[in-house]
């Protein structure tokens, strides 16, 4: 593979971003102490010099601190902060990366390209060049903003990223093993590790990934599982297709590791499987009658399941991993959408299977369930082998259940198809909500379904954080989660899956499955401060209820994001991306909502939010506090710096769409509180470095990030005043 053969989509010239004098310093700001500088220099064919003097030049701390961990768990952020500054070529210098690792990581890195937009911007190689006179006094005036706004930049700036780690420590003596709390309703409570990337783990140590003081904080709060993807070519090699397995005796190895050390903190480990996976033209030579439908954007077929040898192999490979890894806990299944896989998963691009088009997706679905299960059963009966009904069709989802084998059990999600009114506008929950209470009567009633035919039953939620602002470690709204915690019980599930890759790390909200919340606030606060503290999680959940959910709201709004995501004086064409870049696209953002109705809906969620904040202020004022309401207050914090700007970014785009881009008192006032924002988001981050951090998409944002922000509204501020900074062109 070479570079010419990395995915471009259509390829739109690349943003420019005028608040940077030249590219290049846009370059060196957004990577400063992400990447060393020697590195840096060699991107820009220069020398280390250059670099140390354009940083300075713009405020950046010299000599920087660089953090090593941005480039084995930060990669992510790197290459959204350079997709539009680097073409592959330097981008791929940058990181350090073949082509072939490339490509892997954005078909597998949980749908990363996607994440990007489906498109690689067109950009020409940067290279260095010296500054001209009228580019060192725009770099003056940048200079200048960052000094007014950040005068102890340079000082001690707290946590830097990935500081989190270190209270997790890679091992815990046996005498300092929390104890298991006793008491859930729920035999398993399964999440994903904080701590873990999302990309090929198990080449990585186990305890880098999975520290175990990480485990002895999931087992004093009840949790007793944790999951991981799984691809099954990459552990187990498929004949004829080797090439396709490397290093496949690492991961198992590592697995096996994990599941012995998870073990010792009475956790088990599961696999996520979507498979079969679908696999690039090469993989068929050796296998051309298992070839399905394809999808030529990503150039994967699937394997078609109606095909005896794919199933087979299915079978063989999930056996063999069960019995190279003893002590996996189990897996659970996907088999609708997410990945390309069977011919049924996905809406074909190229025509439907002729094969599996006239067969009942019911068989087929409940066929690969089976299959897997009948495999791992084979070499490990004790295994749990939870089929996941996300994407299926609800017209035939009982008909799956009734041909399921017996020793499967049925998951669904605890919202799906919940209706909800926000703002007038009624629709219906497909997945990641807190802000929308259920359980759904849909999935009561699959999990009783599935309960009379004697399967067990798992309700996928999410406790701590959703896509709704996944970038702080838990949403302080414990009475909304309660709440669904309560039907659920009702429900008689028999375990939980407490979140997606989001909302892994150690919180009050978690403890909800086994403890009361009035018992939670007076253990984590105190006897005093617990009173205050319930009525703020009150108001915040009050507030939050507000929120305008859909699942095309949390994927494109800047939620996630938050003050980080640029505003731009005119329309930039680029439409907003799964969870990914947002741009300016509101009507994007607002997806069912009507763009009056979408704002009005942001305002009133913060101004309740800010209430609850006001109430976390007068316990502070009136109490001996503790480390965790420190935590609870930077959570809180945070969390209304995103849903804030959300409010402040749709009322610019929508007024700058409506009148164009002025100096007007309403956009002052809007830029104003953005860059009051920006700083106290980069204050907070210095506290607490989880703040802005989620598993699979690494950091949102970093320190320079949010000082970027500050350096944008300025330049917004200014544009109308001589030698304006926002009509500025890189060069």
């Amino acid at each position: 593979m070479d570079i010419s053969d990395l995915p471009t989509g259509d390829s739109p010239p690349a943003l420019a971003l005028p608040h940077f004098p030249t590219r290049q310093q846009a370059f060196v700001w957004r990577n400063w102490e992400r990447i060393p500088v020697e590195r840096l220099a060699a991107v820009l064919s220069t020398d280390e010099e250059a670099v140390l003097s354009m940083a300075a030049g713009m405020g950046l701390a010299v000599p920087p601190r660089v953090v090593g961990e941005w480039l084995t768990r930060g990669y992510v952020t790197l290459i959204k902060a350079n997709w539009h500054l680097l073409p592959y070529e330097q981008l791929l210098q940058l990181l350090d990366w073949t082509p072939e690792l490339m490509a892997y990581m954005l078909k597998e890195e949980d749908f990363l390209f996607y994440k990007l937009g489906k498109l690689k911007p067109n950009v020409e190689p940067l290279r260095y060049q010296p500054l001209t006179p009228d580019q060192v006094r725009r770099t003056q005036w940048l200079r200048q903003v960052v000094e007014t706004h950040f005068p102890a930049r340079n000082d001690d700036r707290g946590e830097t990223p990935f500081a989190f780690l270190a209270r997790f420590g890679k091992t815990v003596p046996a005498s300092a093993i929390a104890a298991s709390p006793k008491g859930s309703d729920f035999e398993l409570r399964m999440l994903y590790a904080y701590a873990a990337p999302y990309g090929d783990t198990l080449l990585e140590e186990p305890t880098e990934a999975y520290p175990e003081g990480l485990l002895s904080e999931y087992r004093a709060i009840g949790v007793n599982g944790i999951w991981l993807q799984g691809i099954l070519y990459t552990l187990v090699p498929v004949p004829g297709a080797e090439a396709f397995s490397r290093e496949h005796e690492k991961r198992i190895e590592n697995l096996r590791r994990l599941t012995e050390i998870a073990a010792q903190y009475d956790i088990g480990v599961y696999l996520y499987l979507n498979e079969p996976r679908s696999m690039p033209a090469a993989f068929f030579e050796a296998h051309p009658d298992w070839r399905g439908v394809s999808a030529p954007h990503q150039d994967v077929s699937a394997c078609c399941t109606s095909s005896p040898g794919v199933l087979e192999q299915l079978h063989d490979s999930t056996a063999t991993l069960f019995r190279e890894v003893p002590k996996l806990a189990g897996l659970f299944t996907i088999t609708m959408s997410e990945n390309l896989t069977n011919c049924i998963s996905r809406v074909s691009e190229t025509g439907p299977c002729p094969t599996c088009s006239a067969r009942n997706p019911a068989e087929i679905i409940a066929e690969v369930n089976n299959t897997i299960e009948e495999g791992a059963h084979s070499a490990n009966p004790a295994a749990r082998v939870i089929a996941w009904a996300w994407g299926w069709g609800h017209e035939w989802s009982h008909e799956v259940i009734d041909r399921l084998n017996p020793g499967v059990e049925l998951m669904a999600k605890a919202e799906e198809a919940l209706p909800i009114d926000v703002g007038g506008v009624k629709s219906r929950v497909v997945d990641y909500t807190i802000s929308q209470v259920g359980p759904s009567e849909y999935s009561k009633e699959l999990w009783a379904y599935a309960k009379r035919r004697g399967l067990k039953t798992i309700a996928k939620m999410q406790l701590n954080n959703t896509w709704e602002c996944s970038a702080v470690p838990f949403l302080p709204v414990l009475n909304l989660v309660d709440e669904n915690l309560r039907g659920v019980r009702e429900a008689g599930v028999d375990g939980l899956m407490l979140g997606w890759t989001l909302g892994g790390c150690p919180s009050p909200t978690l403890e909800l499955t086994a403890k009361p919340i009035d018992q939670i606030a007076r253990e984590r606060y105190g006897e005093a401060a617990a009173p205050g503290v319930l009525q703020a999680w009150e108001r915040f959940s009050e507030g939050f209820r507000e929120f305008p959910f859909s699942v095309g709201v949390v994927y494109s709004a800047p939620c996630n994001t938050g003050c980080m995501n640029l505003l731009y004086p005119e329309k930039t064409g680029f439409a907003a991306s799964m969870v990914g870049i947002a741009y300016d696209d509101v009507a994007g953002w607002s997806d069912i909502y009507p763009e009056e109705v979408f704002e009005e809906q942001f305002r009133k969620l913060t101004e309740i939010w800010k209430e609850g904040l006001r109430l976390l202020e007068q316990v502070r004022d009136g109490t001996d506090l503790t480390p965790s309401f420190e935590e609870l207050s930077n959570v809180a914090e945070a969390a209304y710096c995103h849903l804030r700007s959300v409010y402040l970014q749709v009322r610019f785009v929508r007024r700058r769409n409506e009148i164009g881009f002025t100096g007007d008192d309403t956009f002052r006032e809007i830029l104003t509180e953005e860059i009051d924002l920006a700083k106290q988001l980069h204050d907070i981050t210095g506290r607490d470095s989880r703040i802005g951090f989620e598993a699979s998409n690494h950091y949102y944002y970093g320190p320079n990030d949010l000082l970027e922000k500050v350096v944008n509204c300025e330049s917004l501020l200014n544009q109308s005043s001589p030698g304006s900074v926002a009509t500025w062109s890189n060069s």
